[in-house]
């Protein structure tokens, strides 16, 4: 299932990334502009000056920047999209199509779900007549080699919170699932990154023994568009 985005992508250079949502591009035109980057993450070996970039040129009403940065090439035919929040239209595409095998059966979709004042926003619940199912998604970029991944790539103090009220949530009865959305070609398996955030690890394994479903899908990058293909193996 290719979800193409919403127009079609220019080519060039990365010069550089800095203040964390800002870079300069050399455009195969030859033209160099400073265009949104559409991560919170340290992209931890997607942004290394002089990568293949793929880029959104757009102008688009209160948008200070001229476009975004969705592709990098981090080595010989290895595409990952550092834009993080492509990977929850992905997934609501395939949970509506039903491709997700371990969460079809839900046909209502709610996204951005609070269950309790104060609580996290989760991404998605899912529901039918008899039961439902809260899922948050992440986007996974951090290749390590030989088809590992790893998240996160830096200390996410919101992932932590999202793991203790995923474990809450199952302990009480509720299924919660987290959905690992690995926008890289080069990655096959995924597991924590324990050496960047250790709390994270512990929290994960801690929510895998209180019930909480851990997913991995796969996502094809392409300069036409993001391909959902298959489940990966998670080792927690």
């Amino acid at each position: 299932m290719l979800i193409p985005f919403p127009q079609p992508l220019l080519g060039g250079r990365l010069v550089r990334r800095y203040k964390r949502f800002l870079a300069d591009i050399l455009l195969d035109d030859g033209r160099e502009l400073t265009l949104h980057c559409p991560n919170t993450g340290s992209m931890k070996n997607c942004g290394e000056p002089g990568s293949r970039v793929w880029i959104d040129l757009h102008q688009r009403p209160g948008r200070k920047l001229p476009g975004t940065w969705e592709l990098v090439e981090t080595a010989p035919g290895e595409l990952a999209c550092v834009h993080s929040a492509r990977a929850n239209a992905v997934i609501a595409a395939g949970l509506t199509a039903g491709l997700i095998s371990p969460l079809s059966g839900y046909p209502a979709i709610r996204r951005e779900v609070c269950l309790k004042p104060g609580g996290s926003r989760f991404d998605f619940l899912l529901s039918n007549d008899d039961s439902s199912c809260v899922v948050e998604v992440k986007s996974v970029t951090l290749a390590l080699g030989g088809g590992e991944g790893a998240f996160p790539d830096a200390v996410s103090l919101r992932g932590q919170k999202h793991l203790r009220e995923l474990t809450e949530l199952a302990r009480s009865g509720q299924r919660s699932c987290l959905l690992f959305c690995v926008m890289h070609s080069g990655i096959s398996r995924v597991r924590p990154a324990d050496e960047i955030d250790p709390v994270y690890g512990q929290l994960l394994r801690q929510a895998c023994a209180a019930g909480v479903l851990v997913l991995a899908w796969s996502v094809r990058p392409s300069p036409l568009g993001l391909e959902l293909a298959a489940e990966l193996p998670v080792e927690c």
